[in-house]
């Protein structure tokens, strides 16, 4: 499967002339040699990648800020000891790797980058170490920002540039087809512009979730970000048709703010991507062109094998014309969804950690005696086993999923196990510990002057030890308009705890949990689907 495959998706496209409802039935045995959901387990990893460059990356690279933290591993920049040339070095512990699918994803990644051919918008792929602790990919820096940040820079914001944008990553999808791969995981936050001139090309940059195929070939397992799923990977029976689907619903997003498809649970989402109808009547659809709107419907067909190719997309008049596309715009309101709907809540994350600093001594106590009697081996740290079975051995029976979902929230500082401070931290949200009275407390640490508003200054002060980026003041007062509802320039403890309890579970962060959760909701949705059709 890791040879070229140049067959154009279109091929895919008209293998099958089945009906849509013959689209619709699951593949025979749903659970049968599934290999969506391993149990999370102590692994023992001889090696994840094949042909590294070599193990001593240090040898060769000097480390230097972080740039981000993912479910895996961290990003820092790094640079060539020799030319002193600065790249992205992704570092991923294998200690974080709890399951045969996170060490596919992986080393399929890496395959994955090496296999497609260099392109202006894909980021570069340099070389690859690994070591006994991590393995580290080292490629192309991209300092531009994201795609999203570009967007709600600039103060002219249109459908033409919602046109160029999207004709862009179509280029990118059509690589990928052409060469037997499917993305999968398609989203604004995968796509960096290497530096900050007007001029700077858009890369997309993770490839984690992406996989080989052949021609007709369909696939079962449940990846993908919730928002950007295809109707068909949760009926499990999907190809390359889910890339059209998912970059159809960023241009839904381009064009007016907020997500096709959208709801404040897991199940919720799915059952709007499955039975939703698409909304183009509010604010800015009107002033949204005809042919825009045809193909966001065209990109977002329910069925699969209706649904445009990356082929057809690139060929419609919209696509192929867009530097003529109306540029006229569409308004401040648009500009400032999207700000609101991708940045990233750090104020929510500082508040969750400042709960976990105020509880009680007593209750902190307790919890510690928790912690050194799960630590079975008393080397000072819970590893994924230990702490499964302490909550088991407390009477918190917990789901593998969410077990491995409490360590990568707790776990700070990225090496795979869970120390005393970072198990406090995990226990405020397995406790459900966010009552009234702990978000009070809470609110009052930012509110130093005890007027009961968190203003700039002191949302600067309590975050001044959290990397922002080089544009922090900003950010700061990005958080607080995204807060602020009332729009009078401060935080009331109203809005911080409307904060607080508001959005998407957090638990949807972590891959294998979101794995687990969207399989259970497909098979229930299949089983619903079934009724309906008897």
């Amino acid at each position: 499967m890791g040879a070229c495959v140049s067959t154009p998706a279109k091929l895919v496209h008209i293998i099958s002339k089945r009906s849509f409802h013959d689209a619709r039935k699951p593949l025979p045995s749903p659970d049968q040699n599934d290999s969506v959901v391993q149990t999370p387990r102590a692994l023992q990893i001889a090696s994840v990648i094949k042909d590294p460059t070599g193990q001593n990356i240090h040898e060769k690279y000097t480390f230097g800020k972080e740039l981000g933290r993912g479910e895996f591993g961290i990003t820092y920049r790094c640079f060539d000891i020799k030319t002193g040339e600065k790249y992205a070095c992704k570092t991923i512990s294998k200690s974080k790797l709890k399951s045969e699918i996170d060490v596919e994803d992986v080393r399929r990644e890496v395959e994955i980058m090496r296999h497609l051919p260099k392109h202006p918008n894909i980021v570069s792929f340099r070389e690859a170490y690994e070591d006994g602790d991590a393995v580290h990919l080292v490629m192309e820096l991209c300092e531009g920002g994201e795609l999203f940040d570009r967007i709600v820079s600039k103060g002219h914001y249109s459908e033409r540039a919602a046109a160029m944008v999207t004709k862009t990553i179509l280029e990118i999808v059509k690589v990928c087809h052409n060469h037997g791969v499917i993305h999968r995981d398609l989203k604004p936050e995968n796509f960096l512009f290497a530096d900050a001139s007007e001029s700077s090309q858009l890369k997309a940059i993770d490839f984690g979730l992406s996989i080989f195929f052949e021609p007709g070939q369909r696939f079962r397992e449940i990846v993908g970000s919730p928002y950007y799923m295809a109707p068909e990977i949760l009926r499990r029976n999907y190809g390359p048709e889910v890339d059209v689907w998912s970059t159809g619903v960023i241009l839904y997003i381009l064009l007016c703010g907020v997500p096709p498809f959208w709801a404040e649970t897991e199940e919720g989402i799915a059952h709007a991507i499955v039975h939703g109808e698409i909304d183009f009547t509010r604010d800015p659809w009107p002033k949204v062109s005809e042919e825009g709107k045809d193909l966001v419907k065209k990109m977002l067909d329910q069925n699969p094998y209706n649904r445009l190719t990356v082929e057809e997309v690139l060929e419609n008049p919209w696509i192929q014309n867009a530097s003529d596309v109306p540029n006229i715009s569409l308004g401040e309101n648009v500009r400032t969804k999207i700000k609101q709907f991708s940045l990233m809540n750090k104020f929510k994350k500082r508040a969750l950690r400042v709960v976990a600093d105020i509880l009680p001594d007593d209750q902190v106590d307790k919890i510690k005696q928790m912690f050194h009697m799960m630590d079975t081996d008393q080397n000072g740290d819970l590893s994924f086993q230990e702490l499964k079975d302490g909550l088991n051995k407390f009477g918190h029976y917990v789901p593998d999923p969410d077990v491995k979902l409490l360590m990568d929230a707790a776990d700070a500082d990225g090496n795979g196990t869970l120390s005393c401070e970072e198990f406090v931290a995990v226990s405020v949200h397995l406790k459900r510990i966010g009552s009234d009275k702990h978000l009070t407390q809470a609110f009052r640490f930012f509110d130093k002057d005890q007027n009961g508003f968190i203003e700039f200054e002191e949302l600067r002060e309590a975050m001044s030890n959290d990397d922002l980026g080089p544009n922090n003041e900003q950010v700061i007062r990005d958080i607080i308009f995204d807060v602020d509802l009332d729009k009078d320039g401060r935080i009331s403890y109203n809005e911080f705890k409307a904060m607080m309890k508001s959005g998407l579970d957090w638990k949807m962060g972590s891959r294998q949990y979101s794995r687990a959760m969207m399989k259970a909701l497909s098979i229930n949705l299949l089983k619903n689907e079934s009724k309906q059709l008897k």
